[in-house]
């Protein structure tokens, strides 16, 4: 039954998060073409098939001037009288502002402008006739708004909840001042004479670590929670800065893998200004680990294609979330949705159809004037269609690992 708990929890953190940072990608096109008063055809929460239609905006006066020079051409190009008439016994075209749309899909959401396929609609404010500055604006919107979404979260962490956190570690050296002090593997250490260290310690020195060398040769008092929960402070002197220069650790404790933060469900904030700096910087060097990531990926699919890959599909990322969500709470499921929503930036800046960056890149060749006139409408639909089909196959074999990662323990 836990089983069947945790996995619904999984799948409504993945739906709730990931379709939240897609929508909010959305937002920022939906925001910018209204600005630029392109006309916004259809603003839809979830993917199609459509569940229903939530509410349809008032016409603008644009959209019935439209609707009527419509009616007029198609009254002047009528081959016959008999077809005039046909046309005047019909029902003129009613004008209709944006649909917001509710669809079964319930991953993020979609905008679709007029003429955002290449097509240069009749409607003067369509996206195909729009400048190209507008055009590349409207595109590149949905990337800024899923860095200032990455700042918002590592700016409001930082501000109002960043939780403690100890470090766990899995060996003890004999003879070492831990040892002495009886330290044993599987505790945490979470203080250094009554101060903790948060989450964001690293960026003002002042990690366990980093306290724990600071006094070095001297004897302090640790804050210690044991493998069965209880709490402790026990007295240790600490290893001289001589012996740590010589790379010896100042309590004598390690973790072949790393040592683990271990978060003590206690939360304190910053000042806002150190907040702010706090998130620009987590959101750049979130955004600079994740081009590492790409870069890493690109090499593995060109040097070992049948390895699996360095980055998580939609399966990978939700079993992530959960496992965040169950071991470290709330917060930190907010911070991995910072850098999933880094994540979603830098990808969809990528000059791959059908992502923003790749129709950025059509768009600007079609306003060369060597280029433009051989790139065909059909053309550059073939080219989304082909590029889609291309990121759809990616995820599935990303997705194979993934599963194979589950079914592997891994």
């Amino acid at each position: 039954m836990s089983q069947l708990i945790d996995v619904a929890v999984t799948i409504v953190l993945f739906i709730v998060i990931l379709g939240g940072i897609v929508l909010f990608h959305e937002l920022g096109h939906f925001i910018t073409a209204r600005l630029a008063k392109v006309r916004v055809l259809e603003f839809g929460v979830g993917f199609p098939p459509r569940a229903r239609v939530l509410r349809t905006g008032k016409p603008s006066a644009e959209d019935v001037a439209l609707a009527a020079r419509r009616r007029e051409a198609a009254l002047a190009a009528a081959a016959d009288e008999d077809e005039r008439e046909s046309i005047l016994d019909q029902e003129p075209e009613a004008p209709k502002g944006t649909e917001y749309t509710l669809n079964w899909l319930p991953i993020g959401g979609f905008v679709k402008l007029e003429g955002e396929d290449g097509d240069h609609a009749d409607d003067p404010r369509s996206f195909g006739r729009q400048r190209l500055p507008v055009k590349l604006g409207i595109l590149v919107a949905g990337v800024l708004m899923n860095l200032l979404l990455s700042l918002a979260i590592f700016t409001g962490i930082a501000w109002f909840a960043t939780p403690y956190v100890g470090f766990g570690f899995e060996t003890v050296e004999a003879g070492s001042p831990a040892d002495k002090a009886g330290l044993e593997p599987g505790d945490t250490v979470v203080s250094v004479n009554g101060e903790q260290a948060d989450f964001y310690s690293v960026y003002d020195e002042g990690s366990i670590i980093d306290r724990l060398r600071a006094h070095a040769g001297e004897t302090v008092t640790i804050g210690v929670v044991r493998a069965d929960g209880t709490h402790e402070n026990l007295t240790v002197t600490l290893r001289t800065p001589a012996e740590i220069a010589a790379g010896r650790g100042a309590l004598g404790i390690a973790a072949p893998d790393g040592f683990t933060p271990v978060f003590l469900n206690e939360y304190t904030g910053r000042p806002f200004p150190e907040a702010v700096r706090i998130g620009v910087s987590e959101t750049t060097r979130w955004f600079g680990l994740i081009l590492d990531g790409l870069r890493s990926l690109g090499s593995s699919i060109v040097t070992n294609p049948t390895a699996p890959p360095p980055v998580s599909g939609p399966v990978g990322i939700a079993t992530s979330l959960g496992d965040v969500f169950r071991n470290s709470g709330i917060v930190m499921t907010l911070y991995v949705a910072g850098i999933l929503s880094a994540n979603l930036a830098l990808v969809n800046v990528l000059p791959f159809p059908p992502l923003d960056g790749g129709r950025m890149l059509v768009i600007v060749l079609k306003a060369i004037p060597r280029f433009g006139s051989r790139i065909s409408l059909r053309a550059e639909q073939l080219t989304y269609a082909i590029g889609f089909v291309a990121l759809f196959t990616f995820l599935i074999w990303v997705t194979v690992f993934d599963i194979a990662r589950q079914v592997g323990g891994s």
